[in-house]
């Protein structure tokens, strides 16, 4: 049964790794699109939080949790940490809601690949995952009830990463994430234009932009844990990830298309012609990524239950991006704050499977740092989670399953709120290649 089980993830996740569009999101329209989750599955299915740090689970929003002490347990007593796999997906449902209707849109990605080496008291990862994503298709309507103009885009950033932790003693570890971001963004703006008559005109105008994109960044983390007494341990984590650059190779070409009257999707295209961005000093622009500090803390009883609250805190509103200026969006600084935890009935159970699920919960609300049409664009969510063991008992590995309700944006100024149900999977898999011999 837990074979078959973990061929169903490697199935679905396969198959969201091979998806063309992470987001159906309207708002992926504004600035570099999407910004997408940086975290495990484990830590979306508690709200977001990475307080919760330990030796038998991948830890990506903090580059501190590379190291750590040894599961005080069979077969990790006195020895090294195991080696840490996670891969994972997400699966997604949105209703896009406004004034004047309801659609639906569906959207599945590739959410991560990971991996952590312990050696001695330090720790490395490294992984792939993504960063931002960009997916819309946007109709502009006049009073008159007709089409005038229609916006589309792809594409994103993607994140390719090393980091390295560092154990200064039982209760302090240090860390340093090195990201390398890459990736297009491609966006397409088409300008209907009709006769007196109101008939489509034969010859329409389109304008495609592409934005090639690469640049690094770091993240640095520290946490503390600690025993308050005989039964409770307290945690305690921060993040900060200075402001960085990305460069952008940019391309904009006009075209000549005729368009089915009846679909108004292009049929044929008649002449493309090259706009020279060098004279606007555009061909090679750089975008202003923000800094982002976070801290939150926890308190559990190991092995058993966990609850933690973060603040996280992005200076967005230094984000610019001067190839595609829009007037009825700007950027404020965006902030955030998660709530959640996990309980485990009796993780070392010998008999009883359900009694070494880890069941986990949590919410989120916050600020996503987009004004469109005076109207912050804000966020919230409820997010619920299993964690399957499997495979080896002493291994702890864990097939993890989540779901997440949330809400973003609003109604108001004609603007757009999207409900949104996700599915996330994911596989993080633990593995002996070091092993201290007992016997000559």
């Amino acid at each position: 049964m837990i074979k078959r089980f973990i061929v169903i993830c490697i199935t679905i996740i396969g198959s969201v790794t091979f998806a063309q569009q992470g987001t159906g999101s309207p708002y992926s329209f504004y600035g570099i699109g999407s910004l997408k989750f940086k975290g495990t599955v484990e830590n979306r299915s508690m709200g977001g939080i990475g307080v919760y740090l330990d030796s038998i689970h991948v830890n990506l929003k903090n580059p501190a949790a590379y190291a750590g002490k040894n599961l005080e347990t069979y077969p990790f007593d006195g020895e090294s940490r195991p080696v840490k796999f996670a891969v994972a997906g997400t699966m997604s449902d949105v209703t896009l809601k406004s004034n004047s209707g309801e659609a639906e849109t569906n959207s599945t990605i590739f959410d991560y690949i990971a991996i952590s080496v312990p050696v001695g008291k330090f720790g490395f990862g490294f992984g792939l995952m993504p960063y931002t994503s960009v997916g819309y298709r946007l109709n502009d309507i006049n009073d008159d009830d007709i089409l005038v103009n229609r916006y589309t885009g792809e594409g994103g950033v993607n994140r390719v990463f090393a980091g390295l932790g560092y154990q200064i003693n039982d209760n302090w570890s240090v860390g340093l994430d090195f990201n390398y971001n890459f990736g297009n963004i491609q966006n397409t703006a088409l300008q209907i234009e009709y006769t007196s008559e109101g008939n489509v005109v034969q010859y329409q105008t389109r304008e495609f932009n592409r934005s090639d994109l690469s640049g690094v960044n770091f993240n640095f983390g520290v946490a503390y844990k600690t025993m308050i007494n005989d039964k409770f341990e307290l945690s305690a984590t921060a993040t900060y990830a200075p402001g960085s650059k990305l460069s952008s190779e940019n391309v904009r070409t006009f075209s000549t298309v005729s368009l089915d009257a009846t679909t108004f999707e292009v049929s044929r295209v008649f002449q493309t012609i090259d706009a020279v961005l060098a004279d606007e000093s555009l061909e090679k622009t750089d975008l202003n990524l923000p800094s982002r500090l976070s801290f939150g803390a926890g308190i559990g009883e190991p092995k058993s239950w966990f609850v933690g609250a973060e603040y996280a805190f992005q200076n967005t509103s230094d984000f610019s991006n001067p190839v595609f200026p829009n007037d009825n969006s700007t950027f404020e600084n965006a902030s955030q704050v998660s709530i959640g935890g996990f309980y485990i009935p009796d993780y070392n159970a010998f008999s009883g499977y359900y009694k070494r699920v880890v069941y986990r919960a949590g919410f989120n609300f916050g600020n996503t740092g987009l004004v469109v049409k005076n109207e912050s664009i804000k966020e919230f969510g409820i997010s619920f989670g299993l964690g399957l063991p499997v495979g080896n008992r002493n291994l702890f590995s864990n097939a993890n399953l989540g779901l997440e309700l949330g809400r973003r944006g609003t109604t108001n100024q004609n603007l757009i709120q999207e409900n949104f149900v996700n599915f996330n999977v994911s596989l993080s898999l633990n593995s002996r290649w070091f092993q201290q011999k007992k016997y000559n």
